[in-house]
């Protein structure tokens, strides 16, 4: 048996092992400081103090002394600062790529060439792991290091079978690949992807294909990239089920990968190229909800699409950027025999007067998250500059129509001024008022005009500038129904209103406001009956359903409103009564506490 007395005795007078290596440590640092003997044996002197004086002197101080064996804070301090000037001084950076160039890029003299630069792997043998190479691979990129890229590449190339790593071998080409193109070794990386296309074609995985398709744009490669599109990205082929795993995951990194492209081609101030690859990207909508993919598994960056959209746009409108004039992405397809038809569709493509609607008609067909910093982005895009500009009360007073117009019309408390306010991402650009009829005359705002047009409307000078090629004016109609206004100021509302509507030339659609929660009223199917018999040809009609958010109790971002079937059912029969074009009328859903609707919208 042990005696507890015996070992507890032994455990006080053996030394720990914590404070040999303390004082391990205070020594190696006090040496690296520089300290001799002479200045440890005048510390070590005794003190002529008496006990009592030094434990006076000891208390009195503010800071205790630190242990015995424990150097203090300012050493270490100056231990670590010693020990980067030695550093900098013999150049001892691990990224130091200027000094070590040609010892990454030669080989030393009787050097292998399967041998690598790496001391835990120093060369590729026939025993390599699958795990040995992806180490080296990642180590080569992250050093610049191309003499092992090399070596790496004939390993895989020359001397291993197809069935090297479990047949994982392609998958290993094309992190190859992603490694060379991030070297600018574009050799390395075109016989990578050959011997990966011919050779194991059959388990090519979609996510190796959208990197590879990333790392050939940011080598300015576009012809290469869009033959990855279309040879390995392509739609699943008729009759193929879209709801399993494989296709699901095939579109997924094909929309990532169109998405990247566009964005590439925004930011390098190609407007047409970029807005082709929004087109093709807002066709696959059909395709993916039909494969019942959500926005959280495209996870696509509308915040990074819709920035360079708009730095794309505001590059038009400057003059650095010519819309028309040929991009150098379409004379680099154009050499390509198989990429000439998309040269051809790039240089076809309509280009809108604000780029940005091609991202918002791409984020309204595909799945995407409602969150507020893409609606940020999205309305800072499309609404610069909104200028109250007058408020008329018969035709006489509206502005002139030099622009396109959206006018917002429903009865009163229905929340026109709420929604216009969502719309613009402004929180008082309408008055808003729990009073019905707050609205007393058509309000019309500029949005995008000419920079400081409140001053001159404000104050009469004189600005020059010109209005945005995107300008158009929003109209904010006065509410019908329970307005609390005589019956001749709600006669005049509804003869200038049909006025307005048959005579507005400029008017290019007209919302009509609906509350979600009741359906459409007297007035409001007079509204219709009137717009049936008025709105020309040229004007488009939408119904918008609001207040979608007092459906629902607790209203969140996944489930933002709804309106009921009985709501629906009188709708219908209200617009088939009184629209004759019934069937072509849109309908959208809305709330503006909730934002629900706010793409649609645009």
């Amino acid at each position: 048996m042990v005696d507890p007395i015996r070992s507890t005795t032994a455990a006080a007078v053996r030394p720990s092992s914590v404070a040999l290596n303390s004082q391990v440590v205070s020594e190696a640092i006090l040496s690296s400081l520089g300290g001799d003997g002479e200045n440890d044996n005048n510390n070590n002197k005794p003190s002529n103090q008496s006990p009592a004086m030094e434990s006076s002197s000891s208390s009195s101080s503010s800071t205790p002394p630190p242990p015995p064996g424990r150097p203090t804070r300012s050493q270490r301090k100056a231990a670590e600062r010693a020990q980067k000037a030695r550093r900098k001084n013999t150049g001892h950076r691990r990224h130091n790529y200027a000094a070590r160039k040609d010892q990454l890029r030669g080989r030393k003299p009787g050097e292998g060439p399967l041998q690598l630069h790496s001391t835990v792997l120093p060369e590729l043998t026939q025993n390599s792991t699958a795990d040995d190479v992806m180490k080296a691979i990642k180590r080569a990129q992250n050093l610049h290091d191309r003499h092992d890229l090399q070596a790496i590449s004939r390993f895989l190339l020359e001397h291993t079978e197809d069935s090297f790593a479990y047949g994982y071998k392609g998958s290993m080409l094309a992190r190859l690949a992603v490694a060379a193109l991030h070297m600018n070794s574009h050799s390395i990386a075109k016989k990578a992807l050959d011997y990966r296309r011919a050779n194991f074609r059959s388990s090519m995985l979609p996510m190796e294909s959208a990197a590879i398709v990333r790392n050939l744009l940011r080598v300015h490669n576009v012809t290469a990239a869009w033959t990855i599109l279309q040879d390995e990205l392509s739609l699943p082929l008729p009759g193929t089920k879209l709801t399993s795993s494989r296709s699901c995951d095939r579109l997924v990194h094909r929309a990532n990968a169109l998405a990247s492209i566009a964005s590439r081609h925004f930011y390098e101030g190609e407007p047409k190229a970029a807005i082709h690859a929004c087109n093709r990207l807002a066709t696959m909508g059909p395709v993916l909800r039909e494969a019942q993919v959500t926005g959280e598994q495209l996870a696509l960056p509308w915040p990074r699409l819709l920035q360079g959209a708009g730095q794309c746009q505001s590059l038009i409108r400057n003059g650095t950027v010519a819309v028309d004039a040929e991009s150098e992405t379409q004379q680099q397809l154009q050499k390509d025999k198989e990429a000439a038809t998309i040269a051809a569709e790039i240089a076809d493509t309509h280009v809108p007067c604000n780029i940005v609607y091609s991202v918002l008609n791409a984020m309204i067909n595909l799945p995407s998250l409602n969150d507020n910093r893409s609606y940020e982005r999205l309305s800072n895009a499309l609404v610069r500059r909104v200028v109250f500009v007058t408020g008329a009360v018969s035709m006489n007073g509206c502005p002139p129509s030099d622009r396109g117009e959206a006018a917002f019309i429903g009865r009163s408390n229905v929340g026109k001024s709420s929604l216009v306010n969502m719309i613009t991402n402004r929180k008082s650009l309408a008055y808003t008022s729990k009073r019905p009829g707050k609205t007393q005359q058509f309000n019309f705002f500029a949005v995008n005009d000419k920079p400081e047009l409140e001053r001159q409307i404000r104050y009469g000078d004189d600005i020059p500038g010109e209005k945005d090629a995107d300008s158009f004016y929003m109209v904010d109609l006065p509410g019908f129904g329970y307005a609390k206004v005589p019956d001749k100021q709600r006669r005049e509302w509804s003869s200038f209103m049909r006025d307005y509507i048959s005579n507005r030339r400029n008017l290019r659609v007209l919302f009509h406001l609906v509350d979600s929660r009741h359906g459409p009223t007297e007035e409001d199917e007079l509204i219709m009956n009137q717009v049936n018999e008025s709105l020309p040809d040229y004007a488009r009609y939408v119904i918008v359903l609001t207040k979608a958010d007092k459906n629902v109790k607790g209203a969140t971002n996944n489930f933002t409103g709804k309106v009921t079937n009985q709501v629906m059912d009188k709708l219908r029969k209200s617009m088939s009564e009184n629209l004759s074009d019934a069937d072509n009328v849109p309908v959208v859903l809305t709330s503006a506490e909730s934002k629900l609707g706010r793409d649609e919208m645009w």
